[in-house]
């Protein structure tokens, strides 16, 4: 190994630990994560229980989801717009308490109203100031290796949804169907762990506890080396709506929109589908958490080949893995096209979501991420709710959810030519030299 004496640089880190505190807050996100969008997404399995309980039908409950996708992408560039003012810290921290609280208190429901108030409102809200920390948080804290750290963060949710959405479907079959205990259940365990971690190692940025962002050199004792290694990228915005003159934005964020509706729908109607068909509850429970921790594989993967070979090509393939997942699924209307689903799905589900975000921190840079991050995730929740509504609006026309797989399926090729189009060798920092990293000076 060689050092330059004139201008010696070092990745950033702290003095006297061997660890980067940085790996402490991507361990708290990815908890938070796996808490967080494995209780929201155990809202599939109540929807038989309570419909019945309530009279209510398929449309009338899928509305309450689609109506918190909507909010909670609603209330993302507001919420992301605090998160670059206020601070992270304060949001994450504050989102957290809120929907631990009111997931709890979803034991409450009595009526369409509350629900529809609890969940669609308050839940969608808090969760997705919560989930601000998965991308545009760790994409302050690490330079180097950021499409990797988000893909750990974003595989927490895959974690989440993988135990549990199984475990919530056991809790309630051995509370004989006791829908209230379990999701006062899943409220506690948001407060009781997610809380407390977050409190402990959530920071707003590397400055706050002393450091670098991880991968960003430091200028040497004598000042020869003081200068600034992450210069502006061509598309940088110092304000959202910079991002918005400009082709990539539009591009990633129409794919997003498919990507929420791709996914939400079958967040809420894969295992009424499953059993629908055929499935025993628990096994369609299984089935769905299996495809949520295969994106563990598909995330992580998705992460590490990224910050090597670069973003929008993997976006892409993701979204046309999808849809050919769409297409077995149709063509084996049973328990075989549900594990072929699982399959090509789980692998491509999450890695939109950390492709996505770290695309946009390279293309457009941190100052303005948060508000930029919570457009993207609002065009995300605006597709889910199309989704959502679709698949009750076609089974209760219907009595099949196939029409509505059908139509939502063939938009994911044209997502992923809307990826594959993106000119990220022109303008992300990765490939005009602005961003040097130890590995690339050679020392």
């Amino acid at each position: 190994m060689t050092s330059n004496q004139n201008n010696p640089v070092v990745k950033s880190g702290p003095a006297k630990s061997p660890l980067f505190f940085g790996w402490y807050v991507v361990a708290a996100v990815t908890f938070i994560a796996f808490v967080n969008t494995g209780s929201r997404s155990s809202f599939g399995i109540f929807v038989i229980p309570m419909s019945e309980e309530f009279g209510w039908n398929r449309l009338t409950i899928s509305a309450v989801a689609a109506l918190g996708a909507i909010v909670g992408g609603a209330a993302q560039p507001f919420l992301g717009y605090a998160f670059d003012r206020v601070g992270a810290r304060k949001v994450i921290l504050t989102s957290l308490v809120v929907v631990g609280l009111a997931t709890a208190a979803l034991g409450l429901t009595f009526n369409f109203i509350f629900l529809l108030l609890v969940f669609g409102f308050v839940t969608s809200i808090s969760n997705s100031g919560a989930a601000l920390a998965r991308g545009a948080l760790l994409a302050r804290w690490f330079i180097d290796k950021r499409a990797t750290v988000v893909s750990v963060a974003a595989v927490g949710t895959s974690a989440g949804s993988l135990l549990l959405v199984p475990f919530a479907m056991f809790l309630l079959q051995a509370t004989g169907g006791n829908w209230r205990i379990t999701w006062a259940a899943l409220g506690l365990i948001i407060l009781v762990l997610a809380v407390p971690l977050g409190f402990l190692f959530i920071r707003d940025d590397p400055s706050k506890v002393g450091l670098k962002p991880y991968g960003e050199h430091v200028p040497s004792k004598d000042g020869a080396g003081d200068r600034s290694l992450h210069r502006r990228g061509p598309l940088e915005a110092d304000v959202w709506s910079e991002s918005f003159r400009s082709l990539p934005i539009w591009q990633m964020n129409g794919a997003f929109f498919v990507c929420g509706f791709t996914t939400l729908i079958m967040s809420v109607h894969f295992v009424p589908y499953a059993i629908g068909i055929g499935v025993s509850p628990s096994l369609a429970a299984i089935i769905f958490g299996v495809m949520m921790g295969l994106n563990v594989l598909g995330g992580l993967g998705s992460g590490i080949l990224a910050d090597r070979f670069g973003r929008k090509n993997l976006l892409a393939a993701a979204y046309f893995i999808r849809g050919c997942g769409y297409i077995a699924l149709l063509l084996a209307p049973s328990t075989l096209g549900l594990w072929l689903f699982a399959g090509f799905a789980g692998f491509s589900w999450i890695a939109t979501v950390s492709l996505t975000n770290t695309l946009t921190a390279d293309v457009y840079g941190l100052r303005a991420l948060g508000t930029i991050s919570g457009i993207t995730f609002l065009c995300h929740q605006i597709g889910g709710l199309c989704g959502v509504l679709l698949g009750g609006f076609f089974y209760d026309l219907t009595g099949t959810y196939t029409l509505a797989f059908a139509i939502v399926g063939a938009l994911l090729f044209p997502a992923a030519l809307s990826a594959f189009t993106i000119n990220e060798r022109k303008y992300s920092t990765r490939y005009d030299g602005r961003l040097v990293t130890v590995a690339d000076s050679g020392n």
